[in-house]
């Protein structure tokens, strides 16, 4: 072990990592999708100075990009949706999915299906309300899938996007196992690589995770290929260079005292908690 990885393993002990939902389904307190259908206002709550659960929802058929085990999806029908389709790339999702729509009696309003969402087997103007909550920070091709979504989404109808920035002090998306803010500010993500598979290693679900977040490239170098480093800087660019209205857009601050450090250009990345944006066809 390098001494770049021991000085990683001890600077992510100084803090105690934050709830996360693959911790509790490991000690056997809530499964991810359980957690996911429990936090499923979070997924929402950033629209709300703008729009209201009807008008995303009721009686709309509902697109959810990067849905995971189907929780936030299951919430969604429960809102009022005539039927929600959750697209992921995880296969072993589609069974926890679909067995918490059957234990919340909406099997027939939800379908999980696996694919690429740069590449949706679906029809021109077929869906009412698309969402994307924490998935743009982890589509290989951002452009597109929101030229994708474009192509699939009604005319008049709604693209919901928000996502934390890369610099945000959890935006390596590595708090399961570390909890030090910003550790990817401070180490390489070789090393960052290296650390989180000794750390996670010997946990039951050590390897799983492994293979979920870690990828090696054409020379055989690690990399975490499970998020794309989305900034707002590089957002910016992405939702201004396609053919949506942009209905809405905000940066919400970390906390409130700090909303003055995530306005200053040089600073934003690392202050913002989450960028929020709601485009319309």
């Amino acid at each position: 072990m390098s001494i770049k990885v021991k000085l990683c393993k001890f600077v992510s002990k100084l803090v105690k990592t934050p709830e996360h939902p693959f911790n509790m389904q490991k000690d056997g307190t809530k499964t991810y999708e359980e957690w996911q259908f429990e936090n499923g206002e979070k997924t929402i709550e950033f629209y709300l100075d703008f729009t209201d659960k009807d008008t995303m929802f009721k009686d709309k058929y509902v697109l959810d990009i990067g849905c995971g085990a189907g929780g936030k999806s299951i919430y969604y029908v429960k809102q009022g949706a005539s039927h929600v389709v959750g697209v992921d790339i995880v296969e072993y999702y589609k069974e926890q999915a679909e067995s918490l729509a059957q234990k919340y009696g909406v099997s027939d309003k939800f379908t999980f299906e696996v694919q690429d969402a740069a590449n949706l087997n679906f029809p021109d103007n077929t869906f009412d309300t698309v969402i994307m909550n924490d998935a743009m920070e982890h589509v290989d091709k951002p452009m597109e899938v929101l030229n994708e979504i474009y192509r699939v989404l009604k005319k008049g109808g709604r693209l919901y996007v928000n996502f934390p920035p890369y610099y945000h002090p959890y935006g390596a998306h590595l708090s399961d196992a570390i909890g030090f803010p910003w550790i990817h500010m401070f180490f390489s993500e070789q090393t960052l690589a290296k650390t989180y598979k000794e750390l996670v290693k010997d946990l039951p679900d050590g390897q799983k995770r492994i293979n979920f977040r870690i990828s090696e490239d054409e020379n055989g170098k690690e990399y975490f290929s499970y998020i794309n480093h989305m900034t707002l800087r590089r957002f910016k660019k992405i939702k201004n260079a396609v053919d949506f209205k942009i209905a809405y857009y905000k940066e919400v601050p970390l906390r409130n005292f700090l909303k003055p450090l995530a306005k200053m250009p040089l600073l934003k990345e690392m202050f913002v908690k989450m960028a929020v944006c709601v485009f319309e066809k």
